[in-house]
């Protein structure tokens, strides 16, 4: 089934942009009649029809709007340092957008080897991922911030931050309690420095470890992600 995004969807006739209606039918090659999937970004995924392939503005017939399944009782956010090599990065949006989360915030830390992002590709990434997971819910990116910011902000739920460290012994899986929202804090190659670690400490992250492998940044982004999703599709 294809799926194709349309935030302002509804039920009746509705007009693809033109990147979207090009892909449909130059690319898909999909003819008046078939039939498509429309999520909307916010929640919900709606049965269609194309109705009129036209590359430029396809009109597709919308005749039924359902709940996703995306949805969970907790809030999963991850914070996490860009890596030097961008498509790292990216690869972990897409992965953790087909897995299931809420939130992702990059951050700059001492040890940051890359301080800029494009986040119009970035949001282009999340977009495909949630496409082709059939995904009714587009994850929230937020702007580039600093990590003494990032540490400083408000959140209601459990505050990680995954350090490599031979003092850490609690685990991810082992400390985390199911139903529980969470943010996690994934720093870049470098690590996160001993003055960064002590700051998360004094505004509430309790440092965990993630495993015993070293794991690159974008694997304990993923990892990090997945422990949660399966914690909590195991209680």
């Amino acid at each position: 089934m294809n799926v194709f995004y349309l935030p302002e969807a509804e039920i009746g006739l509705v007009n693809l942009p033109e990147e979207e209606s090009k892909h449909c039918v130059r690319v898909l090659r999909m003819q008046s009649g078939d039939k498509v999937c429309v999520t909307n970004g916010k929640g919900l995924l709606m049965d269609a029809e194309l109705y009129d392939p036209n590359p430029k503005r396809c009109v597709l017939k919308v005749s039924k709007a359902r709940q996703g399944s995306d949805f969970w009782p907790f809030y999963l956010h991850i914070a996490i340092a860009p890596t030097k090599n961008i498509e790292r990065i990216e690869w972990f949006l897409e992965k953790v957008t087909e897995i299931g989360v809420d939130e992702i915030t990059l951050f700059s830390s001492s040890h940051s080897e890359r301080k800029i992002v494009r986040p119009d590709r970035l949001e282009k990434i999340i977009v495909s991922a949630v496409k082709q997971s059939i995904k009714s819910r587009i994850p929230k990116l937020n702007d580039l911030l600093s990590f003494n910011k990032l540490v400083k902000q408000e959140f209601a739920g459990m505050k990680y931050i995954a350090w490599i460290d031979d003092s850490i012994q609690e685990t991810l899986v082992k400390d985390y309690q199911a139903g529980e929202s969470v943010l996690i804090l994934i720093g870049p190659e470098g690590d996160f420095s001993n003055e960064e670690v002590v700051l998360a400490r004094q505004n509430g992250f309790k440092p965990i470890s993630l495993g015993r492998s070293r794991l690159r940044t974008e694997t304990a982004g993923l990892v990090a992600c997945q422990t949660i999703q399966l914690i909590n599709q195991l209680k």
